[in-house]
């Protein structure tokens, strides 16, 4: 098995996550060590070019070789509507930008992070950038302690 499937080998590896929103994109970043993630900015929908343009720049920057995408499911643990559009735009991504993809289970991760930004004394409503940057690191970390076996 290999390391980016979280398989036995457990070579390092620069990950991006992403929490694939209608509206927003919340990018998460790791180094290559794969210990923490951490929220690095939110993408707004445009297009799908100035999408792909960003992420290039930032997959450059960070030197990612895969991207870690939250999967919408139903509480219930299936795919519905949103977690297929998820997909066709992660796939298309991955397409585009010649990665890999990782889907992972991003249920509650939107009120996980509203949770943490009540904490910090913040309304999410009016930080709902930070809420996606928050959810994409929690989408991230729950693949990175996967990984690890953790």
């Amino acid at each position: 098995m290999d390391s980016l499937t979280g398989g036995q080998h457990r070579a390092e590896v620069s990950a991006l996550g992403l929490d694939i929103g209608r509206k927003r994109i919340g990018v998460a970043g790791c180094d290559r060590t794969g210990l923490i993630a951490t929220g690095l900015t939110t993408l707004y929908w445009q297009s799908f070019a100035t999408l792909v343009e960003a992420l290039a720049d930032l997959v450059h920057k960070r030197q990612a070789e895969l991207l870690v995408v939250g999967l919408p499911l139903t509480m219930e643990g299936t795919e519905g509507f949103q977690a297929r559009q998820v997909r066709k735009v992660g796939d298309r991504l991955g397409r585009a930008l010649g990665l890999p993809i990782v889907y992972v289970d991003e249920r509650l991760t939107s009120v996980e992070a509203e949770q943490l930004i009540q904490a910090e004394r913040r309304s999410p409503r009016d930080n709902k950038g930070l809420v996606d940057r928050k959810a994409a690191a929690l989408i991230l970390q729950r693949w990175l302690e996967q990984r690890r076996g953790t």
